[in-house]
């Protein structure tokens, strides 16, 4: 869990960049920047997993699948209610709150997925 952890801070906050942060999240154009910023979660997931527990390789594909479908359902309701921090909409940092925790739920279902196989 913490090593899922350390690896959704690297890929979500290090290796973001504002092309990822930002497009993921617009109407139109979104597709590259999503796909970009969830193949760095692949990577560094696929790293972590392969220097721990090699035979879980498959983890990172779950994961990747997982943080696609949250990053694009939270671009969705961000550009279709513009729930945006430039909009100072009320809701921008509970659908962050949201986000992230889904995301961390996945690490802990994951987590637990490896530890019991």
């Amino acid at each position: 869990m913490v090593l899922l952890t350390v690896k959704h801070v690297i890929a979500d906050f290090v290796l973001q960049t504002s092309w990822m942060a930002i497009g993921k999240d617009q109407r139109t154009g979104w597709f590259l920047p999503l796909l970009a910023h969830c193949g760095v979660h692949f990577a560094v997931a696929l790293a972590v997993i392969l220097a721990v527990a090699p035979r879980f390789w498959f983890v990172a594909l779950i994961d990747f699948a997982i943080h696609i479908t949250v990053d694009r359902c939270k671009g969705l309701v961000a550009s279709r209610l513009g729930v945006t921090q430039e909009n100072q909409h009320p809701w921008f940092w509970t659908l962050i709150g949201v986000d992230q925790a889904l995301h961390h739920l996945t690490d802990f279902g994951l987590s637990i997925f490896m530890a019991a196989n």
